[in-house]
């Protein structure tokens, strides 16, 4: 790849690169490694709550598949339990399982969703996430002030209006 980018493999300044970035790689991408089950553990608690729990802002950075450049942004999850929760610090563990591997916002999205519905049985999930694209901002359409929003909405989230509107009303409110 140095090469083709008329570079001098030999040089000093690069001759370490290919296993730097072998290893960055590796890091950036080691969700793939990584399962639902080791992630959560023993998160997991029988309680009876039935209020929303909303974790708002989780931080996330991802490759795209596409062009394994980076995209990031935030993340904001909810879910109406139905007797049992889950540990406030399992839910961005999740976040960055889906994220630390080539991936598009749109399916990352959904895998955190179904996730969390595959751990808790929740009455409904929702998860909103709101990134920056290198992969449209560097090269391309170069346009550096654009995101893109995705959401999944399962259960009560996607049947129930006033659920929906309650979770997408707390998303807006974020840093105000």
């Amino acid at each position: 790849m140095l090469r083709n980018l008329g570079e001098d493999p030999t040089r000093e300044g690069l001759l370490r690169t290919p296993e730097r970035v072998e290893k960055s790689l590796a890091e950036l991408t080691q969700g793939r490694n990584q399962s639902l089950e080791e992630v959560v553990g023993h998160g997991v608690f029988e309680e009876d709550c039935s209020e929303m729990v909303v974790v708002k802002d989780i931080e996330f950075y991802s490759m795209c598949e596409h062009h394994m450049l980076p995209f990031f942004g935030r993340v904001h999850v909810a879910y109406i339990p139905d007797g049992k929760i889950i540990g406030l610090s399992k839910i961005p563990r999740i976040v960055d399982m889906f994220a630390r591997r080539l991936q598009v916002q749109e399916r990352m999205t959904v895998q955190i969703a179904e996730a969390i519905q595959q751990v808790l049985q929740p009455k409904g999930v929702g998860v909103v996430a709101d990134a920056s694209h290198l992969c449209m901002m560097m090269r391309g359409v170069q346009k550096q002030n654009s995101s893109t929003m995705t959401s999944c909405l399962l259960g009560s989230f996607r049947s129930d209006f006033r659920t929906r509107n309650e979770f997408l009303g707390l998303v807006r409110s974020i840093g105000r």
